[in-house]
């Protein structure tokens, strides 16, 4: 799935990035990256309510795609420049972290589980 459509499904606000071209190839939604981190999937799109700099860290390592804040949330603008950095598009969508993936799954976006 292109990060466009993951976009555009969740109405989310870009709030940095510009890679709406990339692929996604799975979906985790996660709170704890210590579990994002024992599940890996390369080009994958993380759904979290944490807004903090270790998300975008973790997602480096991961070679996550994009990240999606969901509930409304916007990162402190030191996460946003590391993302910037990094070259990680960032959202924020004001749905429930359940409701986003939800959504997402029903578009055909996997679980890192099924790819």
């Amino acid at each position: 799935m292109k990060i466009r459509q993951i976009q555009e499904i969740l109405d989310a606000t870009c709030l940095c990035g510009d890679n709406f071209d990339g692929d996604c190839f799975a979906g985790c939604g996660c709170d704890l990256m210590s579990d994002v981190l024992a599940f890996p999937k390369e080009h994958m799109c993380l759904l979290t309510g944490l807004t903090n700099p270790q998300v975008i860290r973790t997602s480096e390592m991961l070679d996550v795609m994009c990240v999606v804040f969901v509930r409304g949330k916007r990162p402190p603008e030191e996460t946003l420049e590391l993302a910037q950095e990094l070259g990680i598009t960032v959202f924020s969508t004001k749905y429930t972290l359940y409701e986003a993936c939800g959504k997402l799954y029903a578009h055909g976006l996997p679980s890192k589980n099924e790819v």
